[in-house]
């Protein structure tokens, strides 16, 4: 992981399920926030990890089971938005996360971070999400193309690290550098990570989200909305809807920045998910 450097980013782990579950963190005093991706990894947080730190708070970037670092592999079943939430809760509790917790959710990780606001089980204190999934804004074509069975059987090794690689190199935009795309793709060159990438693409389904917002709108937590503008596959129009229907929701758009906003401007995402967690 070339980018890291700055010594306080440990990647290290603890057990959940029998597997072991990596996460990245700066390991200070001071309150939690869960930091969850989507169809990448734990990577998305790295640029802000210290940042968020330097802030008062403890950043906890996990990995979902099966992606990224973490062990186990997910399955159509274990791979739902209501079944990842389940883990998350009990991922917080393996590191004895007390109280009320932030949660920030990227990408599906905000589908994840939005059913736990609404359902549970984790008593969730403030909800950030970043370029997330919302409404009817999912699974993109390129994701919902594995919800048929055929096609997960078809695809080859070298045909998912090209369709990761072209996915990758969009969402960074302007960030996008070969070392930086290397380290995005690396944990898909491992064939249990390129099943549990699928078994999330298969679960996909904005069924979740939909049934989430009459919930949402009754909620009183407060809510903050990051978004890169130039964002090709969650578009900013989502994010406006939703701070303009969801109350107590504030919408930061960040310019020049597209669906992995945290490395196109590090330093402006930090502020904003560092000023909201700190009130």
């Amino acid at each position: 992981m070339s980018d890291i450097t700055e010594t306080t980013v440990l990647r290290t782990g603890i057990e959940v399920d029998g597997e072991t579950a990596r996460y990245l963190t700066v390991e200070r005093d001071g309150p939690a926030v869960l930091l969850l991706h989507g169809t990448y990894w734990s990577r998305v947080w790295l640029p802000v990890l210290g940042r968020l730190a330097d802030a008062g708070l403890r950043p906890v970037a996990v990995d979902l089971p099966g992606l990224g670092r973490s062990g186990g592999e997910l399955t159509p079943e274990t791979a739902t938005v209501p079944a990842l939430a389940a883990w998350v809760a009990r991922f917080a509790s393996a590191l004895k996360l007390s109280g009320p917790v932030a949660v920030a959710g990227h990408d599906i990780g905000g589908a994840v971070a939005q059913h736990l606001l609404v359902r549970g089980p984790l008593d969730v204190s403030r909800l950030a999400l970043v370029n997330s999934v919302t409404y009817d804004s999912w699974p993109v074509p390129g994701v919902a193309r594995f919800r048929d069975p055929q096609v997960v059987a078809a695809t080859t090794a070298d045909e998912m690290l090209a369709a990761r690689r072209k996915a990758v190199t969009a969402a960074l935009g302007g960030a996008a550098t070969e070392q930086r795309i290397a380290d995005y793709l690396d944990p898909w060159t491992d064939a249990r990570v390129r099943r549990s990438w699928m078994a999330m693409a298969g679960a996909a389904d904005s069924r979740y989200t939909l049934d989430a917002v009459p919930a949402l709108r009754r909620n009183t937590t407060p809510k903050l909305l990051v978004w890169g503008e130039d964002d090709g596959f969650q578009k900013v129009g989502y994010a406006e809807r939703f701070a303009s229907e969801i109350p107590h929701t504030t919408l930061v758009r960040v310019p020049d920045a597209g669906h992995i906003p945290t490395e196109n401007a590090p330093g402006r995402i930090a502020r904003a998910l560092a000023d909201f967690f700190t009130a």
